[in-house]
């Protein structure tokens, strides 16, 4: 009898085996579909990030109006495109216009600093840049701009997918709503609490983030107009790109065309942006970071800059928005995974010590 009770305590449940299979199964086919679908985590995020943006507004046009579902929802998507996708895809596609020779020889590069080199060595007796320094950020920059602009490439080219599946999220609005509080193994109260976090980190990141941007760019685009900057449109794009990354974003922009100006144009000209740079532009910085967090969800900095590089590696361009967003809902996620069941056994191990 006693042999009987060890030997069916060793064995391993029935109902616990079908569930290791089964969730084996669904892991491998998740595997399986994710790879498949991975050129389409731009569109994904991109649709969930507009349904945020556009679900009130969906639901007082259904509701209040008595607008139809389907109108409703390709007027809010044409707005959304004339608004927000189209002046992205135009930043983009003059940016990527640009560049794109700079990437493709990198010897145009390289000349900029042998003459920036040049300058300061004859002139000044400062050996700015050496060789091998050229040849290492060379080696580095290029890279990074090639990944960014393929990025870039793939997730343009995903803009359609993008608001085919936004067409269903909105027209289906109440039933996404319904599967979620219904399908995430949470408590009622985290399941509201992780809805409420991840809306207000998507405001801070799909319509802060840019907000900034835009202002710091009209800001640089302004002063390296004023001080003869030759590619000040193209500057002034790079600058609203460079300023998700907050504190040295647009410092990284206007202090290298500063020192070019300087030494390949103007003395006057360069210092002329120095002074742009640092008083206008870091203010400006200042200024509108504060007033859009204290309307946002207040997004620590370095989460920003972790972000903005996850977010480069995996999706180009865009990850600049989405990369930040990714890495604050895992926090958020953490959080929530801790109050769900950390707390409970922190708990029951206190009680069974006192």
């Amino acid at each position: 009898m006693n042999q009987k009770i060890l030997t069916s305590a060793k064995q391993i449940h029935p109902n616990t085996i079908r569930q290791i299979f089964f969730l084996a199964i669904l892991v491998a086919l998740g595997y399986v579909i994710i790879g498949e679908l991975y050129f389409m985590i731009g569109a994904f995020l991109g649709a969930i990030t507009l349904y945020v943006i556009l679900m009130d507004p969906m639901k007082y046009l259904v509701h209040n109006r008595k607008w139809k579902p389907w109108i409703a929802c390709l007027i809010l998507m044409f707005l959304s495109l004339v608004i927000m996708v189209i002046p992205l895809i135009w930043m983009t596609a003059t940016a990527v216009d640009r560049i794109m020779p700079l990437v493709q020889d990198p010897t145009i590069i390289n000349d900029i600093f042998t003459k920036l080199h040049d300058y300061f060595v004859v002139n000044y007796g400062i050996d700015l840049l050496k060789a091998e320094n050229v040849e290492k950020i060379s080696s580095q920059v290029i890279p990074f701009a090639q990944k960014t602009l393929g990025g870039t490439f793939s997730a343009l080219g995903n803009v359609f997918l993008m608001y085919l599946i936004l067409y269903f999220l909105l027209v289906q609005a109440k039933e996404v709503e319904k599967w979620l509080r219904t399908s995430i193994p949470l408590k009622t109260a985290n399941v509201k609490k992780l809805i409420s976090e991840i809306r207000n980190l998507v405001y801070s990141n799909a319509i802060g983030i840019p907000i900034v941007a835009i202002i710091q760019g009209i800001t640089g685009l302004i002063g390296y107009w004023i001080f003869g900057v030759e590619e000040f449109v193209l500057m002034g794009i790079i600058t609203a790109i460079a300023s998700v990354v907050p504190i040295v974003g647009t410092l990284v922009v206007y202090l290298p065309l500063a020192i070019y100006q300087f030494a390949i144009v103007s003395p006057w000209q360069g210092i002329g942006v120095a002074l742009w740079g640092f008083i206008v532009i870091g203010s400006i910085d200042n200024i509108a970071r504060f007033m859009v967090q204290k309307k946002m969800a207040d997004v620590h900095p370095l989460i920003t800059l972790l972000g903005v590089i996850i977010g480069i590696n995996l999706l180009g361009f865009l990850g600049v928005i989405f990369g930040p967003l990714m890495l604050s809902v895992f926090i958020v996620l953490v959080r929530i995974y801790i109050d769900e069941y950390g707390k409970s056994e922190l708990i029951v191990q206190e009680t069974e010590i006192e």
